[in-house]
C-alpha cells in the first residue's frame, strides 16, 4: 500500500533553543486511491462468488469485469505519462511471470491427463489468443480470456489514448459502436481473433472511460447528461438481456456481450463520475486496520487471486468429500452447502496467495514477501 512517508527529519537549533523539524524538501509518496482499491477487491470477491454459485443476477448487481477494465484503463492512462515502450515493457513484465508460473502447473496437469498440444501452445507464452487446453482443465483455463483481453488493451493503449485525446467525448460514445457492429452487422471470424474481437468490443467503453477519468473529462461533465446517458445505457443493456433470454438461455450478462457492454458502460460510468465529481477517496478506510489491510492484499495479489481462484474451487470439492469421512464434520458442518464450499475456496485461495503471490513481487522487481 502506498502511503505518505517522511524521511529522517532534519533538525536545527532554533532561536530559543528548540528543534525545528523541516519536511518541506522531503519527497512525498502519493497515497493509493482506496476507492478504486476497494472496487477492485469487491470485484474479485464477486468473481469468486459467481464461479461458486453461478448467480445469473450477479453481473447486474456488480459488473466486476467492466469495473476492472475501467480501473485498468485509468491506471494505464496514468502510466502513459511516461514513454510508451517503457510502460509496455513494465506491464508485460508484471503480467506474464505470474501467468507463466500458474501455467506450468495447469499445462503439466493437462499433459498428464492426455493432452497433446500443437503449435498453439505459443499462446501459453504470450496469450494474444486463447491458450489451448483439453476438457479436463477447462475450468482452470477458461478464465484466461480476461488476461488475453487485458494484454490487447495494454498493447493498443498508446494508440487508443492518442485517438481519445483528439475528441474525448465523441470517441468515448463511439467506443460502443464496435459491439453493435458485431452484434447486428458482422459477427467476426469464428476463431481466436474473433473471440478477442468480441471481448475487446464488449469492454472498450469501460477501458476508454478510464482514460476519461484520468484526463478529467468526467469531472467536467454535468450531472444531468451523465445520469441520462448512464441510465439509458443500463436500461438498454438490461432490456436486451431479459428480452433475449430465449436466445442465450439466461439473462446472465456473461452470456450476452451486447447486454454486458451497455450495462457495464452505464454502471461503471456512474461509479467513475461519482468518484470524480464528489472526490470520493475512501480515505476513512484506514481507520479500520484489518479491512484496510485486506484491501491492500487483494490489490497487491490481484493477479494471483484471479488466476488461482478456479483451481481453489476445483480442489475444494475433493477436500470436502474427505470431510464426509469424519463423523464430527459430517454431523456439525454444512458439508453440502455451497456457502461452505465458498468458505473452503477462500481458505485455499489464501494458501495460494501465500505460496504463489511472491511471483507478483518478483515480476514487479520488489523483494518477495508472503504478504504485501
Amino acid at each position: 500500500m502506498g502511503s505518505h512517508r517522511r524521511g529522517a527529519a532534519a533538525t536545527a537549533p532554533g532561536a530559543a533553543g528548540t528543534d525545528v523539524r523541516s519536511t518541506a524538501s522531503l519527497p512525498q509518496l502519493p497515497s493509493r486511491d482506496r476507492y478504486f482499491d476497494t472496487l477492485r477487491a469487491v470485484a474479485l470477491v464477486r468473481v469468486v462468488a459467481y464461479h461458486t454459485f453461478g448467480w445469473a443476477w450477479a453481473g447486474l448487481v456488480f459488473p466486476s469485469m467492466g469495473i476492472m477494465f475501467g480501473l485498468a484503463g485509468t491506471l494505464m492512462a496514468k502510466s502513459l505519462e511516461r514513454p510508451a515502450p517503457k510502460v509496455l515493457r513494465s506491464r508485460l513484465r508484471r503480467l506474464l511471470p505470474p501467468f507463466w508460473f500458474w501455467g506450468v502447473f495447469v499445462v503439466l496437469a493437462m499433459l498428464i491427463h492426455g493432452w497433446m498440444p500443437g503449435w498453439q501452445i505459443v499462446y501459453w507464452i504470450v496469450p494474444l489468443g486463447d491458450p489451448p487446453g483439453n476438457a479436463w482443465g477447462e475450468q482452470a483455463w477458461e478464465i484466461l480470456w480476461y488476461l488475453r483481453t487485458y494484454l490487447w488493451f495494454v498493447l493498443l493503449s498508446p494508440l487508443l489514448l492518442w485517438i481519445f485525446r483528439l475528441a474525448p467525448v465523441p470517441v468515448l460514445l463511439l467506443s460502443l459502436a464496435p459491439v453493435l457492429v458485431l452484434n447486428f452487422l458482422w459477427s467476426g471470424p469464428d476463431n481466436r481473433f474473433g473471440s478477442a474481437l468480441w471481448d475487446l468490443s464488449t469492454y472498450l467503453f469501460c477501458w476508454i472511460l478510464g482514460f476519461a477519468h484520468r484526463d478529467g473529462v468526467l469531472q467536467r461533465m454535468r450531472p444531468a447528461p451523465v445520469a441520462v446517458v448512464s441510465l439509458a445505457a443500463m436500461a438498454y443493456g438490461g432490456w436486451y438481456a431479459f428480452a433475449h433470454q430465449a436466445d442465450f438461455g439466461t439473462y446472465d450478462l456473461d452470456e450476452n456481450p451486447l447486454a454486458q457492454a451497455f450495462w457495464s458502460a452505464g454502471f461503471v460510468m456512474l461509479l467513475m463520475w461519482a468518484k470524480a465529481h464528489f472526490r470520493i477517496d475512501f480515505a476513512g478506510l484506514r481507520r479500520f486496520r484489518r479491512l484496510d489491510r485486506t484491501v491492500t492484499v487483494f490489490n497487491a495479489r490481484a493477479v494471483t487471486i484471479y488466476l488461482w481462484h478456479e483451481i481453489a474451487l476445483i480442489l475444494a470439492v475433493p477436500l470436502i468429500d474427505l470431510f464426509w469421512n469424519v463423523p464430527a464434520f459430517e454431523t456439525y458442518l454444512p458439508l453440502d452447502s455451497q456457502w461452505f464450499m465458498f468458505g473452503i475456496g477462500w481458505l485455499l485461495i489464501a494458501v495460494f496467495v501465500l505460496l504463489c503471490g511472491w511471483v507478483e513481487d518478483v515480476a514487479a522487481k520488489k523483494k518477495p514477501r508472503l504478504l504485501p
